[in-house]
């Protein structure tokens, strides 16, 4: 196991918690020091402090999933908020624990997360020149790196995962939005015209097409 952390004293105490349950521990004060063993050795779980010297602990868990390091992560950190907690998850955080802590429940989550199947880094989305990898929240288009906001991005991955097939509105809602579909909303046609200034007017392309009555498709790139 890899603790990630710059206090002394709490890594020291968090290492023989730990290792009383029998866990061998390597410890890290910084990313810089951390990264290198995070990916040569094949941790059963990392233990992350958010508040690291080099560089916070959200932007060091996408670092570790962006180069394929798939052990399960705990953060923790003294910030107790549903915005710092979403961060750390949607950074590809498994877990996340607030200080103080107790080191009886670290050691409970630990086992949990050691209960579930092992992580599979989850498949980059295809069509045509557009490129979508879910674990590092990235999108190309014809090699050219794309920056969406949060919302055109789950709307591009979503528009993905059904390349060719005709999505009503309220089944983006639905997807997207995660709240019913309100017939007076315009919500949809505002960020599927947001996602084709980024995605396809650049390139000359008019790939995200409106079928008239219906909804929006992502066209299929021709085969062959």
């Amino acid at each position: 196991m890899l603790v990630v952390e710059d206090e002394i004293r709490m890594a020291r105490l968090l290492k023989r918690a730990l290792e009383e349950e029998g866990h061998a521990v390597d410890i890290a004060a910084s990313f810089s020091v951390g990264l290198w063993p995070a990916t040569e050795n094949a941790y059963g779980a990392i233990v992350l402090d958010v508040m690291l010297p080099d560089l916070d602990g959200f932007a060091v868990c996408r670092r570790l999933r962006g180069k394929d390091v798939w052990a399960p992560v705990i953060m923790l950190t003294a910030r107790d908020s549903v915005g710092d907690r979403v961060r750390g998850l949607d950074a590809g955080a498994d877990d996340y624990l607030v200080k103080p802590f107790s080191l009886m429940e670290l050691a409970a989550r630990l086992r949990a997360l050691a209960r579930r199947t092992g992580r599979v880094r989850p498949p980059v989305l295809t069509e045509g020149d557009l490129r979508l990898d879910p674990a590092a929240k990235q999108v190309w288009r014809a090699g050219t790196e794309l920056h969406l906001s949060p919302k055109e991005y789950s709307l591009l991955e979503f528009f993905l995962r059904h390349p060719g097939r005709v999505l009503t509105r309220s089944q983006i809602i639905e997807a997207v939005w995660d709240f019913a579909y309100d017939g007076g909303s315009n919500v949809v046609d505002q960020y599927v015209n947001y996602l084709r200034r980024k995605i396809d007017g650049p390139f000359g392309r008019h790939d995200l097409e409106t079928v008239r009555g219906m909804g929006y498709r992502l066209r299929q790139a021709a085969s062959g």
